[in-house]
């Protein structure tokens, strides 16, 4: 029954546009180092850290940036059709709990965050392999960046649809969501509480620190799923 539910929410996501949107999102960050090496590789191609480290430092707050918008709009798309028509107040009828749903679209966002991170490190190989072909291309370290970039990608799509799954009118969500990130872009990076902060977690990479923010990560996963699908179940019992 669970797989159903899930299976469900994979359905719907053709009235969205989802997919097509986070295509065209994961292409436009991955074109983000392309084009920073093909305008400015001499400043790049000399320094002595390892390709991979080059090319994060040099793009990859941008490419964040453009994941944690995309994370939000995808956020409010899923939600959307639901308050639509008033479908939420339909599906109430049927055997489908709302903590379910909450879940199934936790599911598809991350899916969709997962196709966006490999388009992302297809980017950054091809990069790799062109302008830093002496070096070779780290593949391991490639998958354990993108790895660790989704883990730090979760909470933003836990908060983002949390907030969306409270408010019927999708821009009061999209609006939110993108005073955060733009909050986030705002922090120290240094600072390690303020980088607690969700939609701050995803702008960091492997490095020092990364045990620590990973834990955080996964603890603000767990919690913002508990408290996603426990707000789910209470506001249907006052509705």
């Amino acid at each position: 029954m669970g797989k159903m539910k899930m299976a469900l929410e994979f359905i719907k996501i053709k009235r969205t546009g989802l997919l097509p949107a986070f295509l065209c999102g994961g292409l436009l960050a991955s074109m983000i180092p392309v084009l920073n090496m093909a305008a400015r590789s001499e400043v790049y191609v000399n320094l002595p850290q390892p390709p991979l480290d080059i090319l994060l430092d040099g793009n990859w707050q941008t490419m964040a940036m453009l994941n944690l918008l995309l994370t939000v709009i995808g956020a409010c798309m899923v939600y959307h059709i639901e308050f639509a028509d008033n479908a939420m107040e339909k599906m109430r009828a049927l055997p489908v709990g709302e903590g379910w749903m909450f879940l199934g679209k936790s599911l598809v966002l991350a899916c969709m965050c997962i196709v966006v991170l490999l388009i992302e490190i297809a980017g950054l190989a091809v990069c790799a392999a062109v302008w830093f072909e002496s070096r070779g291309i780290m593949w391991t370290e490639l998958a354990r960046n993108a790895g660790y970039m989704l883990l730090l990608l979760l909470p933003a799509v836990m908060l983002s649809l949390l907030v969306a799954s409270l408010c019927r009118n999708m821009w009061i969500p999209f609006g939110i969501g993108v005073l955060g990130v733009f909050a986030a872009t705002m922090m120290p990076s240094g600072n390690f509480a303020l980088s607690l902060f969700p939609f701050a977690l995803h702008f960091h990479v492997l490095g020092e620190q990364a045990v620590e923010l990973g834990a955080a990560a996964g603890v603000e996963i767990l919690a913002l799923g508990a408290a996603g699908v426990a707000t789910q179940k209470i506001r249907r019992w006052f509705q």
